[in-house]
C-alpha cells in the first residue's frame, strides 16, 4: 500500500471537499487547521481536515455518506488500497 507526501500539489489533487461526507459545518470548522498547515507547510502538520489519506482521520466527519476516495488522482497515484480515509484510523 503506498504512502501519500504532505505537498501542496497533493492538496490541490485531492478531492475529499467533493466528498459527499464532508459536510459544509466540517468545511467551516477545519478552515483555520487547514490554514494553519498550508501557512506552516503541510510537511509539518500533524493534522489537516482533508487529504485524510495522507494525514489522518477526520475530526468532524462522523458518518458515510459516500466515498470518493476510488475516484482521487491521489487514490490512484499512490497504490492505496482502503476506501473512506477520513473515517478511518491510521492514514494510509
Amino acid at each position: 500500500m503506498g504512502q501519500v507526501a504532505k505537498t501542496v500539489s497533493n492538496a490541490v489533487r485531492c478531492i475529499c471537499v467533493k466528498c459527499p461526507s464532508y459536510t459544509l459545518g466540517c468545511m467551516l470548522r477545519g478552515m483555520p487547521v487547514n490554514l494553519k498547515a498550508l501557512a506552516g507547510g503541510l510537511g509539518n502538520a500533524g493534522h489537516m481536515e482533508g487529504m485524510f489519506c495522507a494525514f489522518e482521520k477526520s475530526r468532524c466527519i462522523n458518518q458515510d455518506k459516500g466515498c470518493l476516495c476510488f475516484k482521487c488522482p491521489l487514490y490512484k497515484a499512490n497504490g492505496l488500497e482502503k476506501k473512506s480515509y477520513c473515517l478511518a484510523t491510521g492514514g494510509s
